[in-house]
């Protein structure tokens, strides 16, 4: 007998905000409204969330109290240090009221999101609903990525429109324009970006998506949105797309098992390999390393070149709270924002050594905690990936600005926090038994 989809559909405000806006993002896209909306749902939830909070007493129901892990305390902590940061470093450089207002407020549509979508993660939201809300975009992507592969074939324009919502102001155009395809200026080879704002983005958001698309119950739609993310990954020619997603999911396999007697005997075996093949193993990352970087020489050049500088001057010029903003690079990099495509160059030198560590304790106990609760929470585990592909994609892009694509990893970072997600440890031992 087939067996029937179960149908999901959400049951609070958190879970309708947080649906509707995952489902509808190409219909956000087209409007050029998705850089806005991923700001507004944040602070949205986290005003429905201090409502919450303040209602909260005795008499609340344990299933409906919310809690806060330490862990998200910490991502807090982390991106108010930020914002001080950004403070002490305008202050320091004599930029004005005028760019200190204007610096805080890009700080609350990026490094604010980092902070408030694993706080909201926090609120009543099923994680069931998050895997389905992942899924149908992805197959969405790879109904959509059909037309726009074919409109370079066909040779319709690249640019269709720039929306008009660009008046709200904004990093670039890139934000809010409408691209069916992309010209790589060095290899002069399409890519594909789809809803981001570059290509590599679509590859960095496919990876996010991949993690809660596998936990999709329903057969055929987890397997549409598996295709979706690997053809994102493939169309959108990104290096590190194409690394990230089977690297994260081969680790993580392996650490939410750690508590296995199995996963221990081949820890003993690996690790007796690896001890005796040393040598070689160095020898193929270095080969690797070499194609990697020949696979696309310009940009490899430029990511360099753009480190480089931003390590210098931070280091020379302000190495404690940063420069306060970006500023172009020179012509070697091609006018590039100085620390662009890397965040700890970036955070390096915008925000100095206190805007570094205000990156690194959080994401270091969020994957200490993630891994931890891994090893009996399916939705920890899922945290656990999300800290991995963000860890991942500190050394290609800029975090804080894809904040508006990728939060749903993060309010799944906030959902694996739960404790109420973590199974007795008499099904865990029952579960293993069955595996042996």
């Amino acid at each position: 007998m087939k067996r029937e989809r179960e149908n999901i559909q959400p049951e609070n405000f958190a879970e309708r905000i947080i649906w509707y806006a995952i489902i509808w993002t190409y219909w956000f896209y087209f409007i050029g409204g998705l850089y806005i909306l991923g700001a507004a749902v944040a602070w949205i939830l986290f005003y429905h969330l201090c409502r919450e909070l303040w209602k909260q007493d005795e008499n609340t129901p344990e299933e409906d109290k919310i809690r806060i892990p330490w862990s998200i305390w910490v991502w807090i902590g982390g991106m108010l240090m930020m914002e001080v940061a950004l403070v002490i470093g305008h202050l320091d450089n004599y930029l004005g009221l005028g760019e200190i207002i204007k610096s805080t407020i890009g700080w609350a549509k990026g490094w604010a999101l980092l902070a408030l979508y694993p706080l909201v993660g926090c609120l009543k939201i099923r994680p069931k609903l998050m895997y389905r809300a992942a899924a149908l975009v992805c197959r969405t992507s790879l109904l959509i990525s059909i037309p726009f592969v074919l409109a370079f074939y066909l040779h319709l324009p690249q640019k269709l429109y720039v929306s008009p919502l660009r008046a709200v102001g904004g990093p670039s155009d890139a934000f809010f324009e409408v691209m069916l395809y992309e010209i790589d200026p060095g290899e002069g080879k399409p890519r594909w970006r789809l809803y981001t704002p570059w290509a590599p983005a679509a590859g960095f958001v496919a990876n996010i998506y991949f993690f809660m698309v596998i936990h999709e119950k329903d057969k055929k739609l987890r397997w549409l949105g598996i295709a979706g993310c690997v053809v994102i990954c493939q169309i959108s020619a990104s290096r590190l797309a194409l690394i990230c997603l089977p690297a994260v999911w081969l680790m993580s396999e392996f650490m939410a098992k750690l508590g296995r007697p199995y996963t221990l005997i081949a820890s003993g075996f690996m690790s007796f390999f690896l001890s005796i093949s040393t040598n070689q193993i160095a020898e193929m990352l270095h080969d690797f390393s070499e194609k990697f970087t020949a696979a696309r020489k310009d940009s490899s050049r430029v990511r360099a070149a753009l480190g480089r500088i931003a390590v210098y001057r931070w280091e020379k010029e302000a190495p404690i709270w940063g420069h306060g903003v970006v500023v172009k690079g020179p012509h070697m990099v091609e006018f590039m924002p100085i620390g662009s495509h890397h965040s700890w160059f970036g955070l390096l030198y915008v925000k100095g050594i206190v805007g570094y560590i205000s990156l690194a304790v959080p994401m270091a106990c969020g994957f200490i905690h993630m891994l931890y609760l891994s090893q009996r929470s399916i939705p920890a585990k899922v945290g656990l990936c999300m800290v991995m592909v963000l860890f991942f994609y500190t050394f290609g892009e800029n975090l804080e600005i894809l904040a508006y694509l990728f939060w749903p990893g993060l309010v799944m970072m906030g959902i694996g926090a739960q404790p109420k997600y973590l199974e007795p440890e008499v099904e865990q031992i029952n579960k293993l038994e069955e595996s042996l």
